[in-house]
């Protein structure tokens, strides 16, 4: 078994829930997202995340505006909906429930019944 394909795989099943979580906290430059994603040790490429961008603003979860700037094209800047603060709420009860679970199985247990299970 390939662990480095495991731990990709569970990467990628938290990654848009952490990049919507940093867009809610306000308007951001696709740059910002990888660093702060780097910071918290969870590197993206913006090969990854632009396509990523693009499907949650075509389901109506992000808008953005365009920025000048001083040295270079525009900029776009990310920011949530509505809908997508909704539909965020809904990430954040599913993760937290997952989180839950996942604690819960992954701790030990002093229930002596448990033991009986592999007999």
């Amino acid at each position: 078994m390939d662990i480095q394909n495991t731990q990709s795989q569970m990467r990628k099943g938290v990654l848009e829930f952490c990049i919507l979580s940093i867009i809610r906290q306000g308007e951001v430059y696709p740059s910002d997202i990888v660093d702060r994603m780097k910071a918290a040790n969870l590197h993206i490429l913006e090969g990854t995340l632009y396509p990523l961008l693009t499907r949650l603003k075509n389901a109506e979860l992000l808008t953005y505006r365009w920025v000048e700037s001083v040295s270079g094209p525009p900029r776009k800047y990310f920011c949530m909906t509505e809908k997508g603060l909704e539909f965020y709420g809904e990430l954040e009860r599913t993760w937290q429930e997952l989180a839950d679970a996942v604690h819960a199985l992954t701790q030990p247990t002093t229930d002596n019944n448990n033991s009986n299970l592999n007999q």
